[in-house]
């Protein structure tokens, strides 16, 4: 696999030396932002694809690697660290209000491309502790939930009109927002709601996650606001926003415009490689522990992210997510783009979501 060793690299750096820690020794908060939103999408452009596939035996060794995960498990007490740090630095008056947004940015470019893909990465494991991990890590941002409702609900109903994580063919980026936000609490809660009711076990009560999922930040919310005052509680609120609007972006460029077929017994055919935009560019999968490769993880979401395969016969995105991004926040070029390759792949057979 040679992308492994890339990728391990990445995971261990950045826990290792956390981007915003190296943009504040650099004396520039807003090092991170540039990096990401501008480096990023340009090293895709001149570093290329991997399409590149790991062997049987390899994906099996990759199931054994006890290590595999440990700068993933360890990232919890980094994201917990910065965000405090920053909310700490962020209330400082020598940190100014230009530095102060580069540094809430840059943390919630963290905790969301970081910490939310390792987060979903962890949910995915049988292990308790990596369950816990993600959902902490999710409690992080204000938005645990994601666990039910990615794990429950995204993974069964992706590609439909059901799923508030699809984007409908002539859906703006702004419009998905409003829409998934309030869409996935909805779907969490009355999948919790259905768990407990299986279980026998009371709704109102500490067994309900989705409890634990809205108190949690706000108890950190109302610690900052007590530590730091109004800034630090500021500083919270403003990086749990970016991480989640990040992860909302990705969402749309993720299943934007692609649906599943129902049968004439009206059942929705199985998910597909073709239910999920892909994109093989090397750098950015690396930083994203591969969740471009986002048809094979819908297809085996139990397999480590760096088993993950690419197939030339998914839907391929132009450039990785981070370069999809800006084209997502600028609608008219992104309808431009992505509907004509909606009509390429309705004319090889595949129908646009309605």
């Amino acid at each position: 696999m040679p992308h492994v060793g890339l990728q391990r690299l990445v995971a261990l750096a950045g826990t290792l030396v956390p981007l915003p820690l190296l943009g504040h020794w650099l004396g520039n908060h807003w090092l991170t932002p540039l990096l990401v939103l501008v480096a990023l999408p340009l090293a895709d452009l001149l570093v290329g694809r991997d399409r590149s596939n790991p062997t049987p035996e390899q994906i099996a060794a990759s199931q054994r690697d006890r290590w595999l995960y440990l700068p993933l498990r360890a990232w919890l007490p980094v994201q917990c660290a910065l965000i405090a740090w920053g909310a700490w630095e962020f209330s400082q008056p020598r940190t100014g209000v230009w530095q102060g947004l580069g540094l809430l940015l840059s943390i919630g470019l963290v905790s969301g491309g970081q910490g939310i893909t390792i987060a979903h990465e962890l949910g995915h494991r049988r292990s308790r502790l990596d369950r816990w991990l993600a959902q902490a890590l999710l409690m992080t941002v204000g938005y645990g939930h994601f666990h039910i409702e990615h794990n429950r609900g995204h993974h069964a109903r992706v590609a439909t009109q059901d799923d508030p994580a699809t984007a409908r063919r002539g859906e703006s980026f702004y419009r998905f927002w409003w829409r998934a936000l309030p869409g996935a609490w909805r779907s969490a809660w009355a999948l919790e709601t259905a768990r407990l009711e299986r279980q026998e076990l009371p709704r109102w009560s500490a067994h309900n996650m989705m409890l634990w999922y809205a108190a949690v930040p706000l108890a950190l919310l109302l610690a900052f606001a007590l530590l730091l005052g109004p800034l630090g509680a500021a500083f919270f609120a403003g990086q749990a926003l970016v991480a989640v609007s990040l992860l909302e972006a990705v969402n749309y460029i993720e299943h934007y415009g692609l649906q599943r077929q129902r049968g004439s017994d009206g059942r929705l055919e199985p998910v597909t490689l073709h239910h999920s935009w892909n994109a093989a560019e090397r750098v950015s999968n690396a930083w994203l522990f591969n969740l471009q490769r986002h048809a094979d993880h819908h297809a085996h979401p139990a397999l480590p992210y760096v088993a993950l395969r690419h197939h030339d016969d998914s839907p391929q995105l132009p450039t990785g997510y981070t370069g999809m991004l800006w084209l997502a926040l600028l609608p008219p070029l992104w309808f431009a783009l992505m509907n004509r390759r909606i009509d390429a792949l309705a004319a090889s057979g595949l129908r646009p979501a309605a």
